[in-house]
């Protein structure tokens, strides 16, 4: 379509350049009857760009039902609920399907539109050009057809030009529809020159710190300092904010109020790329690729040789099982790693993390979703990761945080309490009634 847009110009240009030296009369003629078609096939035009712009937010729905209900097909499966399911479906796909019948629709008219418009312009040509020749000293019979000829040869150009002028419009609308999201405000900026970071030496420091999430509090008032090599466990009722707090640190998002300082140094300031390499972050959803498990490793760090794989995953306790697959390191771990269990897939996520060897690293609820043994496993693996590094543990199962350097309590999004587990125990607080809810006292 970009081709016919530089090039077809060019020669209905030459064209009418060789149709003004025959005649400027009738190319005058020409040249007002011409806009008019020019107007319908821009019409045309306008109206499919509109449309075609409606179709792609259709099927981003379409897409986005699909992808949620093969996504959550146990849980459609488990509520037979696969009828609900499909006739929400059906009903987005018909309403795609019909915008797109509109679409081919007007696409495939401006074809014989143009044919249309073509024969109504030469047939005007015709009865203007016949009366210039009956008046005899204006244009000759010879140059008449001459000019008709040439004229002919013109439409397939003129008619080419509008067909891709219309491919564009559509083609312009997914362009708009992609430049939405490429455009869109970035919510974490890098301020101009910012600062390199490559290594993290004294403390990180919460200064009254505050986020909001659509409008409502979600921290506030935060003063914290973690220590270079300090363990700290962050606990409380659900929705207190731990996992906010923590996200706050690579700059996931910023905060509202306040500032957070590595060694004492805004965040902000810092290279955000850098920053986040800074991190090590073990969720309770195990994420992993599509892929090999070597390569599902080697995200942690693409330059790791076979020895460093291998000493990951004796660190993460995953080497037995992995050896004891038929393919080994180089066996797939299925879409999403539903080849694995789950405690599979947790130790194959601290293998990685141990293989980019972060300063910093935070563990979010990292063994809630496992049984006993293979809770034991990565609690273990967890603890020799944690060795020399400064950790963020976020967790509900609180026999898991016991040990650590210091536990902050946080409720309603402030800091209600912090000590060791033996302090806080004395103190009979938040924390006390936690522990006796799980009977671990």
């Amino acid at each position: 379509a970009l081709e016919a847009l530089f090039r077809q110009p060019v020669m209905i240009l030459i064209f009418l350049i060789t149709l003004l030296g025959i005649s400027w009369q009738l190319t005058i003629f020409v040249l007002i009857v011409l806009p008019v078609s020019g107007f319908i096939i821009g019409r045309i035009g306008k109206s499919l760009k509109r449309t075609a712009k409606k179709g792609q937010n259709e099927l981003g729905e379409v897409v986005t039902s699909l992808e949620e209900t093969v996504g959550g097909i146990r849980i459609v499966k488990g509520f037979t609920a696969e009828k609900i399911f499909a006739r929400h479906f059906n009903k987005v796909n018909d309403k795609h399907f019909n915008l797109m019948v509109r679409l081919f629709r007007k696409q495939y008219l401006t074809s014989p539109i143009g044919e249309t418009l073509s024969a109504i312009t030469i047939a005007m040509i015709l009865w203007f050009g016949g009366n210039l020749v009956l008046e005899g000293d204006v244009l000759n019979g010879e140059f008449f057809i001459l000019y008709v000829v040439i004229f002919s040869q013109m439409i397939s150009p003129a008619r080419a030009l509008s067909e891709s002028f219309v491919r564009v419009q559509r083609g312009l609308s997914a362009s708009e529809r992609i430049d939405e999201v490429l455009k869109a405000d970035e919510q974490i900026m890098e301020v101009p020159g910012a600062k390199s970071i490559k290594e993290f030496k004294e403390s990180i420091v919460f200064k009254n710190v505050a986020f909001n999430y659509g409008g409502e509090p979600v921290l506030k008032n935060i003063n914290l300092e973690v220590r270079q090599g300090e363990s700290i466990a962050l606990v409380g009722p659900s929705g207190g904010g731990k996992s906010t707090l923590v996200d706050l640190m690579p700059r996931f998002y910023d905060v509202i109020d306040g500032s957070i300082e590595i060694d004492g140094q805004d965040i902000r300031d810092f290279k955000v790329y850098e920053l986040r390499d800074l991190f090590g972050i073990v969720s309770q959803q195990s994420i992993l690729f599509n892929d090999s498990i070597r390569n599902n490793l080697l995200v942690g760090n693409e330059n790791a040789d076979e020895k460093q794989l291998i000493d990951a995953l004796h660190t993460a306790n995953a080497h037995g099982f992995v050896i004891s697959l038929p393919e080994g390191l180089d066996a797939n771990v299925g879409e999403a790693g539903n080849r694995l269990s789950g405690g599979q897939k947790q130790r194959l996520s601290i293998a990685r993390a141990i293989l980019n060897d972060p300063p910093i690293m935070i563990f979010d609820e990292a063994t809630s979703a496992l049984d006993t043994e293979s809770e034991r496993l990565v609690q273990s693996a967890l603890d020799r990761l944690m060795k020399g590094r400064t950790s963020f543990i976020i967790a509900h199962r609180l026999s898991t945080v016991q040990h650590v350097d210091r536990i902050v309590v946080i409720d309603k999004g402030e800091i209600v309490e912090t000590g060791s587990h033996g302090e806080l125990m004395e103190l009979g607080g938040l924390y006390k009634r936690l522990i006796d809810l799980q009977d671990l006292s």
